[in-house]
């Protein structure tokens, strides 16, 4: 009995022996997995690092591209595209404007009571409508004539809020957004068409002379004042809230940028000089690209993979498009090489862009102790349904370090502007107050993101220069900014000037 009992005791030594092994051992190669983890993330933040000193390099480096292409056509990475632009609103414009807002599957109608002085925006109102999918690959009439059918519906629904000077003609701001090579204020060539449309016979043509010959056949009386590019409409409804507004950057799905430039400071300008002597540049920021930009393997195999390889590289790193999905990559290379969620890659963390940057802005929000919305994204979106606090937290850092990055390069860019326009330092003692009109859904939802890139500007321009310096949210450049630059290129300005 003593030696079973021995027998026993020693089997039983053996088995705790061999499951404190595989315990250890499991231990062990959780730690590496961990430790692995930890070090791809880190040599990622080392990669994204955006010290000062760089970010002013990234800023000089916008400024010499502005005056490049400044200069001369396909001079400069930058497009610096003349705007025609040369009439900003002063807040005292009057009567009732409409907007044209096309951009994309759907397209918006808007109007607006301008009270004039003092009077600000008296009343406004839009609709929304879907483009069938069958007309974004007909011919340009069908198109064009759908469109008016329901800018005319619109019109027909005026109210007794809204009033048309007596003997006026309707006016319009139009918002094209796709590639359009502008001639006028009011005229620009259709250069090629993206988003989903396909339409052969409006290439080559001028937009403007499209929309104007449907109204003619639908029998509308209005009249397009103005084509308008999205980030310029957000520069002219700045001005009209505020005169400081010298500047506008769409940080949204795409990022873009517009200012005020002096005509003299436009060698490639050919026309007659601007009666204000000054001409608003639509600057295509988003295609900037500098050795300068702390870019990685994750941002290279990107481009790569996109549509555009090559092109629009700042954008990239800044913009709503993009941040999840390199948040994605670095993920998918942790779960590949660290086994950070198991043993498998789950198939869903290979999709691209499957995590977009509204769901990697909740994460990096969560304040919860547990980080459930941490633990949910992964669950909804990824499938990923155990994941431990420690995990939660590394994907938090994550999402901080693409969103720093984004938020202090897209500040370098303003400086670069404020650099170019001399309002970098302060001139014979004085400050001057310089305001930036910021739209787009990226800057106004992602908080962190925000308060990165205005603390960041703060630290670029030192703290005599930031408090003279402001960034404000301005809102819809698209609508009402168009309303708004119809109104300032009005056919009867000159008539009412004493």
């Amino acid at each position: 009995m003593g030696k079973v009992a021995v027998g026993a005791a020693v089997i039983c030594a053996a088995a705790v022996a061999a499951v404190a092994a595989v315990v250890v051992h499991r231990k062990m190669r959780e730690a590496a997995r961990w430790s692995r983890a930890m070090k791809i993330v880190k040599q990622f933040e080392e990669k994204c690092a955006t010290p000062i000193g760089k970010l002013k390099l990234v800023a000089d480096a916008m400024t010499v591209e502005m005056h490049a292409g400044l200069a001369s056509e396909g001079g400069s990475k930058l497009k610096m595209l003349i705007s025609y632009v040369d009439n900003l609103p002063t807040g005292n414009e009057k009567g009732l404007f409409y907007a044209l807002d096309v951009g994309g599957t759907n397209f918006r109608v808007l109007r607006v009571q301008l009270g004039g002085k003092d009077g600000g925006i008296v009343n406004q109102q839009f609709t929304e409508v879907s483009i069938p999918p069958n007309l974004m690959t007909g011919t340009s009439d069908e198109l064009f004539d759908f469109i008016v059918t329901e800018l005319a519906n619109f019109v027909a629904q005026e109210g007794p809020d809204f009033q048309l000077t007596p003997g006026m003609q309707r006016e319009l701001g139009f918002t094209f957004s796709f590639p359009v090579m502008q001639s006028s204020i009011a005229s620009g060539t259709l250069l090629r068409w993206t988003k989903g449309f396909s339409i052969d016979d409006t290439v080559g043509q001028d937009v403007v002379a499209e929309l104007t010959k449907a109204m003619d056949r639908k029998g509308l009386d209005m009249r397009v004042t103005a084509l308008v590019n999205d980030t310029v409409g957000t520069l002219a409804g700045g001005r009209y809230a505020d005169s400081e507004v010298v500047a506008a950057v769409i940080l949204g799905t795409g990022s873009n940028a517009a200012y005020v430039e002096r005509a003299l400071a436009i060698p490639k300008w050919h026309g007659l000089p601007p009666k204000a002597g000054e001409m608003v540049i639509n600057m295509e920021w988003g295609n900037f690209r500098s050795s300068h930009l702390p870019l990685t393997e994750y941002d290279h195999a990107l481009d790569a993979d996109s549509l555009n390889p090559g092109e629009q590289i700042y954008e990239k790193v800044i913009s709503g498009m993009y941040l999840g999905e390199i948040v994605r990559r670095v993920l998918c290379r942790v779960a590949e090489e660290a086994a950070f969620f198991g043993d498998t890659v789950p198939p869903k963390l290979k999709v691209p862009f499957i995590l977009r940057t509204p769901d990697m802005s909740a994460m990096h929000h969560d304040t919860s102790p547990d980080l459930k919305v941490v633990a949910n994204k992964l669950k909804d979106i990824l499938e990923i349904s155990s994941s431990s606090l420690k995990m939660r937290k590394l994907i938090v850092a994550l999402c901080n370090i693409v969103a720093t990055r984004g938020a202090r390069v897209a500040a370098a860019g303003i400086l670069g502007i404020l650099k170019k326009m001399g309002r970098d330092t302060i001139k014979d003692g004085e400050k001057q107050r310089t305001v930036i009109a910021v739209d787009g859904g990226l800057y106004e939802h992602y908080i962190e993101y925000q308060k990165c890139l205005e603390n960041t500007v703060n630290e670029l321009l030192g703290q005599n220069l930031s408090d003279s310096i402001e960034l404000v949210h301005a809102n819809d450049g698209s609508g009402i900014g168009a309303a708004l630059l119809a109104a300032s290129h009005s056919q009867y300005l000159e008539a009412e000037e004493p």
